[in-house]
């Protein structure tokens, strides 16, 4: 075979080979002609116009993520430092974004360094209308914000915020400091007003069961009072009695009744020298004393006898 023959055969074999491109999945590979867009080849075994066509970069459509770290500055002139986790890709698979994506930025780089500015400021512009003590309460607000913001401005560079996280948000070492110290006085203030109410229901509960057992300390006293007048009651209406029954007795034996009155008085000396206690009793023995003494119950007899038999 002549030379010829082999040199072609292997240009035309060589020219085969350069026509075919594989491109991996999940990419999408850009092509040119003498430096300008015109087509885009999909994920798999794809053919080319070996010399003419080019491959001027391969594009991935996957999810891409990225570490930020940057400072803002608030309202009342606090430093926030922020610690955010960036979720992106690009927007989609047409030829117009696949355009934006490629030709946009010279670089990666250039865009990268686009992404990160853009949300640096936009999270800037947001804390700086707010004052330090709403910061961490406003985390998912800052979220919405940035993506409000950012996705027509990426969409027209070809790509999508998915998402974003705010992992972290810290600021100056004197304000966490001062943070801690209003955290603590308001647990304290919070434990202080629990242990008063606490104290309060306890002195309420005491003073309410000491009120309840004054209560029924003075009712049984009242029923006691009551009872030992009722039994005092009995008692006399009984001694009266007992003397009625006694001085009819004598007086129908046509005795004296002043015997009845002696008797009784010497009791009473006895039941008191027998239950005193001790106690010193001092009598006047004198006849004269005696003498008043029985006048004085026979006084008390005959006016008792009196209201039982009116004339």
């Amino acid at each position: 075979m002549a030379p010829e023959i082999l040199i072609f055969l292997g240009v035309v074999l060589v020219i085969i080979f350069l026509s075919f491109v594989t491109v991996q999945q999940g990419n999408v590979a850009v092509i040119t002609v003498f430096g300008k867009f015109k087509r885009i080849m999909g994920p798999g075994l794809n053919m080319r116009i070996p010399i003419i066509e080019q491959i001027y970069k391969k594009i991935s459509y996957q999810n891409r993520s990225m570490e930020l770290k940057f400072q803002a500055i608030t309202q009342d002139q606090a430093n926030v430092y922020f610690s955010a986790m960036l979720l992106y890709s690009v927007l989609n698979q047409d030829k117009g974004t696949i355009e934006n994506v490629a030709f946009k930025f010279m670089d990666e780089r250039s865009f990268m360094q686009a992404l990160v500015r853009s949300v640096e400021g936009s999270v800037r512009a947001f804390v700086a209308t707010k004052k330090q003590s709403e910061i961490l309460q406003l985390r998912a607000e800052i979220i919405h914000h940035v993506k409000d913001q950012l996705d027509a401005q990426l969409e027209g560079w070809g790509y999508h915020l998915l998402d974003i996280q705010m992992n972290d948000i810290t600021f100056d070492e004197a304000i966490l400091k001062s943070m801690a110290q209003v955290v603590a006085s308001s647990n304290l203030k919070a434990a202080a007003e629990n242990e008063g109410q606490a104290l309060l229901i306890t002195k309420t509960k005491a003073a309410e069961a000491e009120g309840n057992a004054i209560k029924i300390s003075a009712d049984a006293e009242r029923q006691a009072a009551q009872m030992r007048g009722q039994g005092v009651a009995l008692f006399r209406e009984e001694v009266a009695k007992g003397m009625a029954t006694a001085a009819k007795e004598m007086e129908s034996a046509k005795l004296d009744s002043s015997y009845i009155l002696f008797s009784m008085w010497t009791d009473t000396i006895k039941h008191m020298a027998e239950y005193g206690k001790g106690n010193t009793i001092f009598l006047d023995g004198s006849a004269n004393n005696y003498q008043r003494t029985m006048q004085q119950l026979m006084s008390t007899l005959q006016g008792f006898d009196s209201d039982k038999h009116p004339h």
